[in-house]
């Protein structure tokens, strides 16, 4: 295990809206608000043509192929995430989240393109003194989290 430490800063509640992509808001946002590091807690609903990254496709095989799930209607919604900056500096959400509709579910990251249906709820919570980032792993080509 490897760790560092950080402090708590400013506190952000944002109101997610219909059409939205999650990933890209967010990042948008902490950009313009001067956020390298974060927490995110997220809950509302995502719209269909949503797609989870949902795994490799096969785990020990390399290149690392992402397997992809497409979300064909509307699901509710619940996440956590952290942001870091990534090699060239640029502050990077990786979030999962789980969604369900009528008994069914799945989880996965984000990145496949999360589209909000009608409002996504975000609690961010700023990260301050904090050293870590994130370093591209040559050998996964995933930017992994350097604490």
């Amino acid at each position: 295990m490897k760790f560092s430490q950080a402090r708590t800063g400013r506190v952000f509640v944002l109101r997610l809206e219909q059409g939205e992509v999650i990933h890209e808001v967010l990042e948008r946002f902490v950009a313009e608000h001067g956020i390298q590091c974060a927490a995110v807690t997220m809950v509302g609903a995502t719209d269909h043509g949503s797609q989870l990254v949902v795994g490799p496709r096969d785990g020990k095989a390399l290149p690392i192929v992402p397997l992809r799930h497409l979300l064909t209607d509307v699901h509710e919604l619940t996440g956590v995430g952290t942001i870091f900056p990534d090699g060239n500096g640029r502050p990077t959400l990786h979030a999962h989240v789980s969604v369900g509709r009528e008994g069914g579910a799945a989880t996965g990251c984000i990145r496949g393109g999360i589209v909000v249906w009608n409002i996504v709820e975000v609690i961010l919570l700023e990260l301050t003194d904090c050293t870590a980032k994130r370093v591209l792993d040559p050998l996964t080509g995933f930017e992994l989290l350097d604490p």
